[in-house]
């Protein structure tokens, strides 16, 4: 089922479990020692940063899929670590990101060992609304890229979009939610998927779900969810929505049953995307209603389960063009929620977006 280790980071004791939460999900993704080794650095370093610079925060980490191109191992997954505070932000992210780049008496180390050993990595900062900083992990490493100027790793160079999440559960390790996005040919279809309630009975849905995406990930929106009314029939039901890029036609097409958040920016305006009221496995609607859009490079797709408030924005200072998706995911729940006052539910919000050209550094 899915499990999410979401660690708040407010003195230095949390270090240490942030540290133990890391080795306990590399041990649950089948990391070996040397990959273990290498995301519980990469976390420790995260929290540790959060004390320094921010006055704290939280840690996340989850297991994701790891890349959309082509060529990508079937199954293949990162552990993806990101923290976020709500602290002053960091004025000079390109001077943070180097070696030796402290404001504080310390070795200034952080971000840039960040940046070296993770396969993925990117961040953004906003002065007087806070940093989010994502890292990924896989579980084979050597396939580290360049991604935008800012010299952070990001492979992207072979996929014409890129997708990434944060799952943020309410209570305790498993999250109600769950998400996932496949490619299968020219078409990458993502999913989420928000179980009836929470825990483990909730988990147990949206993992279902999750697990037919991989197996029928060829077939178009409006007939997975079909298929996943059977499937979850066994459970206590689902919200779900699917949205399919077709890369060939350079169309998105979208279907929904139930209260998942669904927008579309393009021409930079968002519009809503709307699903039809029911549960998936237990009152699926007559007819699904399906929405074909077009999808160009400036567009970007937001979902989101009901844990997120409904009346939350982007701002236009977030440069969502060259973030990593799972940034901008992380950037939105920052915005719409506070340190006091995290989340409200289980809290999924996932972003497909275009891959920017490759900058070399």
């Amino acid at each position: 089922m899915t499990r999410v280790w979401d660690v708040p980071v407010h003195d230095s004791t949390r270090v240490r479990d942030v540290a133990v939460a890391a080795r306990e999900a590399c041990d649950h993704a089948g990391f070996d020692d040397g990959r273990s080794a290498a995301a519980v650095l990469v976390a420790t370093e995260l929290a540790t940063n959060l004390l320094k610079h921010a006055g704290g925060g939280r840690i996340l980490i989850d297991t994701v899929d790891a890349d959309l191109t082509p060529e990508a191992a079937a199954g293949e997954t990162a552990l993806q670590i990101v923290a976020i505070d709500h602290g002053p932000g960091i004025p000079d992210l390109a001077a943070a990101l180097g070696d030796g780049f402290s404001t504080t008496a310390s070795l200034g180390a952080g971000l840039g060992t960040c940046g070296r050993i993770a396969d993925d990595f990117d961040l953004h900062s906003a002065p007087g609304r806070g940093t989010v900083a994502l890292a990924r992990i896989r579980a084979s490493s050597g396939r580290r890229r360049y991604g935008h100027a800012r010299q952070v790793h990001a492979r992207h160079d072979h996929a014409p979009v890129w997708a990434g999440g944060v799952n943020i559960p309410l209570t305790g390790l498993q999250s109600g939610d769950a998400w996932a996005c496949v490619r299968f040919g020219e078409r990458i279809t993502m999913l989420l998927a928000d179980g009836l309630g929470h825990g483990p009975a909730a988990a147990q849905a949206s993992d279902a779900a999750v697990r037919q995406l991989r197996e029928s990930a060829h077939l178009p929106p409006a007939e997975l969810l079909g298929v996943l009314h059977t499937v979850l029939r066994s459970t206590r039901g689902a919200a779900v929505a699917v949205a399919q890029l077709d890369l060939a036609q350079g169309s998105l097409e979208f279907s929904g049953i139930g209260n998942i958040g669904a927008r579309f920016r393009s021409d930079g305006g968002w519009q809503h995307l709307l699903s039809h009221p029911g549960i998936v496995g237990a009152h699926r609607p007559a007819h699904i209603p399906r929405r074909r859009l077009p999808w160009s490079p400036d567009c970007l797709l937001v979902l989101h389960s009901d844990g997120l408030p409904s009346r939350w924005s982007l701002r236009d200072d977030v440069p969502t063009a060259e973030l990593d998706p799972g940034v901008t995911a992380a950037v939105i729940v920052r915005d719409a929620s506070s340190a006091a006052r995290p989340v409200r539910d289980d809290t999924t919000v996932t972003v497909l977006s275009p891959t920017p050209p490759k900058r070399e550094p």
